[in-house]
């Protein structure tokens, strides 16, 4: 067991760290495929680790079945804000999404289920969201790269740490349940939407919620695996298995999204040429 010491250095470093190399990856990319990316446990996988590490595994894998529960209130989030976009401006989408967020989540609290029953509930959930998503011609400027300043991947750094850090220090207060419920709360979802509704359009922020219910597929493996195999396989093994896994069915959502992207592309061009 770490002291309390290198737990907080190892909070500072890893937290911003790999919540820098993905958000500067992903300024490559289109809206989508940034959403796609924030689908990955930047927050809530580091979360898992410490409170392993200061709790126990017993207490760690109880919280990650509350996280995997979580993923349901993350997908009312999404839609709930991409809803609200076509109507509203980013504060009261922003407000009625975290909203959603929060009834879902004290919705979940009284849930116990078996840990299969709650992930597939929670697959069914994420593709009805997909199925409940507005619907949207692409435009031509659909994929185009995400301006995102140094100053805006820095406050996403030091945002996500903060996080960490109160939600891992109020864990006992909390308990494991709801210290996992709120491990996925929208932190870089709100940052990356809010930024595309305010300096691009309301479409940018769709996309990236889109992307996002796409990588929250590997999200709920992840914490799958977590919550099965933390007590009798040790912390290393498990998280490696659970990033390993992880990456693999990330891999197969960017391919299917991928694929998404191009029929939408293809439907945008057949509806200009119609037009013409």
């Amino acid at each position: 067991m770490l002291n309390t010491d290198m737990l907080l250095i190892l909070k500072l470093i890893l937290t911003p760290f790999f919540t820098g190399v993905v958000s500067a990856v992903g300024r490559r990319w289109g809206s989508q495929v940034s959403g796609w990316l924030i689908g990955l446990p930047l927050t809530a996988g580091p979360i898992s680790v410490f409170l392993a590490l200061e709790h126990g595994s017993f207490f760690a894998s109880h919280a990650a079945h509350g996280t995997l529960l979580g993923v349901v209130s993350l997908a009312a989030f999404c839609l709930a804000y991409s809803w609200s976009s076509w109507k509203f401006n980013w504060p009261i989408s922003l407000l009625i999404g975290w909203l959603v967020f929060a009834i879902a989540t004290f919705l979940l609290m009284p849930l116990q289920l078996p840990l299969l029953v709650s992930f597939i509930g929670v697959v069914c959930i994420l593709l009805l969201t997909l199925v409940l998503f507005p619907r949207e011609i692409a435009s031509a400027n659909a994929s185009q790269t995400v301006s995102s300043s140094r100053w805006e991947i820095l406050g996403r750094m030091v945002t996500a740490t903060i996080f960490v850090l109160l939600l891992t220090a109020s864990a006992n207060l909390l308990g494991p349940v709801l210290s996992g419920l709120l491990a996925p709360f929208p932190l870089f979802a709100t940052i990356l939407a809010v930024f595309a509704h305010h300096f691009q359009d309301a479409g940018s922020a769709r996309r990236v919620l889109h992307g996002l219910i796409f990588g929250a597929f590997a999200f709920a493996t992840f914490f799958l695996v977590i919550a099965q195999y933390l007590p009798t396989w040790g912390l290393a093994l498990t998280f490696t298995g659970a990033i390993v896994t992880a990456l693999l069915v990330q891999g197969c959502s960017f391919w299917i999204l991928k694929s998404y992207e191009r029929k939408k592309r293809n439907l945008f061009r057949s509806v200009t040429i119609d037009r013409d």
